[in-house]
This record gives C-alpha cells, structure tokens and sequence, in this order.
C-alpha cells in the first residue's frame, strides 16, 4: 500500500508542477495532495507541523494567484479582457508549434483581450504588458511552490527510503 501512495503522491507532485504553469490546474493544491499522500503512508511518521505550514503556503499563493494579475493589469490601466486573455494566449502559447510560446501567447492574448475592449492600441499594448508581468509573477511562484514541494518529497522519500522499500 506504501508503494501505491508514493507513486499516486508523485503522480500528483508532477502534475501540480505542471497545473502551476497551466490555468486550468490547480498546481500547488495538487502538489500539496502528494505531500499528504506520502505522510499517508505507515513507513513515514506524520509531520502535522510541515502539512499545516505547506497548506497555509497553499492557500496564500492560492489567493495571490487571483491577486497579482488584477494588481499588474490595474496598475498599467488595464481589464478583465486583459487577463483572459492572458489566460487563453498561455493555452494556445503551449500548443503553438513556435518557440517560446508560453511566453509570447500570454503578451498576445493580453494584448488581443485589451484591444478587443479598447479602442486605442498604445492603452492596449501598455495594458497587456502590466497583465503579462502580474500573469508571469504569478505563475513563477506558483511553479516556485510546486518545485520546492518536489524537492521536499524526494527528500522525504530518501530520508524512509529503507523503511519504504523494505520487502
């Protein structure tokens, strides 16, 4: 049963480091799943202090997420149209066969977004600025967040390595 939580844990571990840069996933909350799961295990004593703290990280970057985005579009004049389009120019970034898509899809869909519920091109290009820098800050802690808790957990699993894999 050891073995299933630690490869369902790691499943999650990936997946949230993979959420924190797609906005359809939850990747911190996801990652923090495969923390949970691995103090699940009987071989890995419960560290109640590390589960609380690292849910508190969660929730905070959480609503930091919702946060940070608004704060960069409102601060250089921008809209909602802004940051949905934001979020729609990553998806399409990630599928796009050019390099560096991830980066350029946010800027254009940004842009796009702010063009669509502006008429003026200069308001529109300094707004989809301000929504890419708050849409990138956001996603760097985020991923920030889910590394670390990969980090933790291979530690952890290295730690009750002999305990874990004990046949």
């Amino acid at each position: 049963m050891d073995i299933l939580l630690i490869v369902l844990g790691a499943l999650c571990i990936i997946v949230g480091i993979a959420g924190s840069l797609l906005p359809v996933l939850p990747g911190p909350i996801i990652s923090w799943v495969g923390l949970l799961l691995l103090y699940l295990t009987e071989a890995i004593p419960t560290n109640i202090t590390l589960l609380v703290i690292t849910l508190v990280v969660v929730v905070v970057i959480s609503i930091l997420d919702y946060i940070i985005p608004s704060i960069g579009t409102k601060r250089f004049g921008g809209t909602k149209a802004g940051i949905i389009g934001t979020s729609i120019g990553l998806v399409v970034g990630l599928f796009a066969p050019i390099p560096g898509g991830i980066i350029i899809g946010p800027f254009l869909g940004a842009f796009i977004g702010e063009l669509i519920n502006k008429s003026n091109s200069k308001t529109a290009l300094k707004a989809a600025f301000g929504s890419f820098i708050g849409f990138m800050a956001s996603t760097f802690m985020k991923f920030l967040i889910t590394v670390i808790y990969f980090g933790l957990f291979i530690s952890i699993v290295w730690k009750y390595k002999n305990e874990l894999f004990a046949f």
